[in-house]
């Protein structure tokens, strides 16, 4: 990689490691318990860089000839050059990820943004190019030059009681001649997107089209002609407190601005954590309440589906209690 391409590199995984230590949760915990005060108002969005260093320090991970303990102080460029991403390599990134305990899965997409992949982005409001309301949706992402085919949702939720990720499958058609990217738009409960089949890559590009919502774009694997199909793959993660009585935790739900055929939605809990109730749920709109809902039984999987034949101008999707 060029010295551009490389910090560019850094600072995208350098971004979403600065996301995974102020997420809520075992990661966040164990650095601010080492913050004698804590730092940056009720958003709590300042990390404590002594603090990171003492965790780090903590684990004995990095080795000093002539002594046995590093002390945290002796960590303080380390962790500052991570955090900027003006200093991340391999070997950093391992510090933070034996110390902190990071999952197999979010080590393998720091490593991957940290190789340059651009089929990875983190959804982080600070790039984001701020567009009035009255524009809208349409204005952002310009003139409609696609329509759905069919698109699944695979949810899961973790043992925490959070939504810890989705998989999409989605068939596309061109209603437009050379269709080379779709836009992608997401709440920003949501911390990353990766892709995969039928996808190139990410543009990099992102924009808040609202206080609640974001977009980007998708390269297509290939150019679509008018009435040509594509299957594209991604997934999603996200950044959800961890709050099992906030009612926007306990909810997946699918907003249709137009018309949408073959909806197919998919829901799976862990098996250490199951919600006492489970519900099928369509909404009065993105803030509306509930209109209609039906029981759902969880299968031998933990799992619950539901099939859509036609959803147009509407909200759907899961809603639970875990008490």
């Amino acid at each position: 990689m060029s010295d551009a391409v490389r910090l560019k590199a850094q600072r995208a995984a350098a971004e979403y490691l600065r996301q995974l230590l102020l997420k809520p949760g075992t990661y966040r915990d164990a650095w601010q318990c080492h913050v004698a005060r804590r730092r940056g108002g009720p958003r709590g969005d300042v990390i404590n860089q002594l603090a990171i260093a003492e965790v780090i320090a903590g684990r004995s991970i990095l080795g000093v000839p002539g002594s046995d303990q590093v002390m945290p102080y002796q960590l303080r460029d380390v962790v500052s050059g991570a955090l900027s991403g003006s200093q991340l390599s391999s070997d950093t990134l391992r510090l933070f990820v034996e110390a902190f305990g990071f999952s197999e899965e979010e080590t393998g997409r720091l490593q991957r943004l940290l190789n340059g992949s651009s089929r990875i982005g983190v959804m982080s409001g600070t790039g984001g190019v701020p567009l009035s309301t009255e524009e809208g949706v349409e204005a952002a992402l310009g003139p409609r030059q696609h329509q759905t085919v069919s698109l699944h949702d695979h949810v899961s939720v973790g043992s925490d009681t959070r939504i810890d990720r989705c998989r999409t499958m989605h068939v596309i058609e061109a209603i437009a001649p050379n269709l080379d990217r779709v836009p992608v738009v997401v709440d920003t409960n949501v911390l990353t997107i990766e892709v995969g089949q039928g996808c190139k890559e990410l543009t990099g590009e992102l924009r808040a089209i609202s206080e609640s919502y974001f977009a980007t774009e998708i390269l297509l694997s290939r150019a679509l002609e008018l009435g040509e199909t594509l299957t594209l793959e991604y997934w999603l993660s996200y950044r959800y407190a961890g709050d099992p009585l906030d009612p926007a935790e306990r909810e997946y739900r699918r907003a249709v601005m137009r018309q949408l055929d073959n909806l197919d939605m998919r829901i799976e809990f862990h098996a250490d954590r199951l919600p006492a109730y489970l519900w099928w749920a369509h909404w009065d709109g993105s803030k509306g309440t509930i209109l209609e809902q039906e029981p759902i039984t969880l299968d031998i999987q933990h799992s619950a589906h539901r099939y859509v034949r036609s959803v147009e101008k509407t909200v759907v999707g899961f809603h639970w209690r875990w008490e």
